[in-house]
């Protein structure tokens, strides 16, 4: 049977999953993060084998010198880099972001870490752009460039005046797709309203004319998110950067954004949106025994002097930097907030469609199984227990607080709330005691805590719909490192194995199956991490996943336990100490995957 025999048959069987499961008939398939309002990430229709390489695209000419700029600073060549999803019309276009410009490399390399105006410390002398491709003669040509004007906030860190900014980590830029426009997101938190068909401009969107905003200093942070009657929603802060804007100055301002098909918009203020949150001038926010800054000498944690750690500023609420909101079924807009100087107080934020505020609930001490569960706590009179806390301590709280456990919401990752099927609501933060991992906690649709599991951090799960029921599809990864503390001191031990996982959950977010990467690295015996970010799922409940030893997989479902046979895998391009990036799946079933900076189109 021939490539078009088969190409033909797939696409009757697409078309016949399309109509009974109601995707598709708008002309955009794939509109933004997640793919839709709820941040899902599954598709109706079955992937493609990964048989060939039907594009390569480089979106980032720039990967060869942000790698060298991190490797004096970070000791390996780490992509410190978030990257969009790729945006699906149909069978027929695409859309993907494009960087140019040139890049303020450092000399020597990694001078930007002590404060100098190169390297991530300079991104915003980059350009951002967003090209559509068509799909011709079987070559993914593009067809137009948009320019923006679009800046990602300043990564500030100078280390050697104690400000780590975001560490190099830079922040997504991401567009979304409605119906024959493109948004995208410009400079001081305004819009552009693009005609997808030509690429021209059809308006320039500003939800802050007139109000005293500094424009230079206020950033659209994260990506778009569409609902389903059109209307845009969007995190904004304005950043003071009369001094270092992370470690000196509070927030000037936050927002949350709406934009509305006829141009009208809105904004609310984070302020207004929680209430009750500790006002930005408090000292009474939660600190760690790192506070205590006696390298590690009071270890194991919590220590019994002082039995709590001291209290900080907290710095007024504002979104995490690459957070998208998500829209449920009813319209609600949620989104995630965190204290400017204080990461561990944290909300889940409910707004109605017209921006008034529904509720906002604490993520702070939500978390039962710091010691005694996660950590063992040591015998009497033994302080080198490898990641241990001490004799006597209560069961379950996080050593480095001596209260219950409080996720954070980091500024160097991606995780954004997801939606389920029955209206509760996902969300991913790292915490301070589980071996550089973090916690999937869960809400109902009122706000009110159910549980949480313990996850590979960075990471919006997939959504899998089957059986009148829903599976989450997480990474997972079990790396090698210590639990709380990184000191010279035996407490401080990193773990002795490691394992790299893409599990499924069921709606009680117990594991139902993981899927183990054996494959293994020269340089290390326990394999390659999972580096996505943004999982899929296909009709089929056929997950797809990227790694860092350069093959995108694709894992079956009819598993149970542990299992290290995918169903196919395509080797794109081994990329050690790669970026977390998303994936996408066409309306075709062609999957769009990303690594190392190029764009990689898979299929028949």
């Amino acid at each position: 049977m021939t490539r078009l025999h088969l190409t033909v048959i797939f696409f009757l069987l697409c078309m016949g999953i399309l109509l009974l499961t109601g995707f598709g008939g708008d002309g955009v398939f794939w509109a933004q993060w997640g793919r839709n309002r709820q941040h899902a990430g599954m598709v109706g229709v079955p992937g493609q084998p990964l048989n060939h390489k039907l594009a390569d695209i480089v979106y980032d000419p720039f990967v060869p010198d942000e790698k060298a700029e991190n490797l004096p600073v970070y000791g390996v060549g780490v992509l410190t880099v978030h990257y969009e999803s790729t945006l699906i019309d149909n069978k027929d276009t695409f859309y993907m972001v494009q960087k140019s410009g040139t890049y303020p490399n450092c000399s020597p390399r990694g001078e930007w870490a002590l404060g100098a105006d190169c390297g991530p410390n300079a991104w915003n002398q980059l350009e951002w752009n967003v090209v559509r491709y068509e799909w011709k003669h079987e070559q993914a040509l593009p067809s137009w460039t948009y320019w923006t004007d679009w800046k990602p906030v300043p990564n500030a860190a100078n280390f050697s005046q104690g400000y780590g900014g975001l560490l190099g980590w830079e922040p997504v830029f991401h567009p979304a797709l409605v119906g024959r426009h493109l948004y995208v997101p410009g400079a001081g938190g305004t819009v552009w309203k693009v005609n997808k068909h030509s690429g021209r401009t059809e308006s320039h969107i500003n939800p802050f004319a007139g109000m005293n905003i500094d424009p230079a200093n206020t950033f659209v942070s994260g990506p778009l998110t569409a609902d389903e009657n059109g209307n845009i929603f969007y995190n904004v802060i304005e950043l003071n950067t009369n001094g270092n804007p992370w470690g000196q100055n509070d927030v000037a301002g936050a927002w949350l954004a709406k934009v509305a098909p006829d141009d009208t918009s809105a904004t609310v203020t984070f302020a207004v949106l929680i209430p009750n949150a500790p006002p930005g001038n408090s000292t009474d926010c939660p600190g760690t025994f790192f506070n205590l800054n006696d390298n590690g000498a009071s270890l194991p944690w919590p220590p019994t002097t002082p039995p709590m750690p001291p209290t900080q500023l907290c710095g007024s609420q504002r979104p995490g930097v690459n957070i998208a909101p998500a829209v449920g079924q009813d319209g609600t807009v949620y989104t995630v907030s965190v204290a400017h100087f204080d990461n561990m107080v944290t909300y889940l934020v409910a707004v109605n469609p017209d921006l008034t505020p529904k509720w906002a609930t604490s993520l702070q001490n939500r978390l039962t199984d710091g010691c005694g569960v996660l950590l063992p706590i040591a015998p009497q009179n033994v302080n080198n227990l490898p990641n241990s806390c001490r004799y006597g301590t209560t069961e379950g709280v996080d050593p480095t607080t001596n209260a219950n456990g409080s996720p954070t919401v980091s500024d160097l990752y991606s995780s954004s709330p997801t939606v389920l099927p029955d209206g509760s609501v996902l969300f991913g933060g790292t915490d301070n005691y589980n071996y550089l991992r973090g916690h999937l906690l869960h809400f109902d649709a009122q706000g009110n805590y159910m549980n949480a599991y313990t996850f590979g951090f960075d990471s919006t799960p997939a959504v899998y719909r089957h059986d009148h029921t829903y599976s989450i599809v997480i990474k997972d990864n079990h790396g090698q490192a210590s639990a709380y503390c990184s000191f010279n001191n035996p407490v401080c031990t990193p773990l002795p194995t490691a394992s790299f996982l893409i599990s499924q959950l069921d709606a009680d977010l117990k594991v139902e199956w993981s899927f183990k990467n054996t494959t293994i690295d020269k340089n290390d015996p326990f394999g390659y991490e999972w580096c996505v970010n943004a999982p899929v799922v296909d009709a089929f409940g056929v997950v797809y996943a990227g790694s860092e030893d350069g093959y995108i997989y694709s894992i079956p479902q009819g598993h149970h336990g542990i299992f290290t046979k995918p169903r196919q895998r395509k080797f794109l391009k081994e990329a050690l100490f790669a970026a977390y990036t998303p994936l996408s799946i066409g309306e075709d079933g062609k999957e769009y995957t990303q690594n190392d900076g190029h764009l990689f189109v898979l299929g028949w």
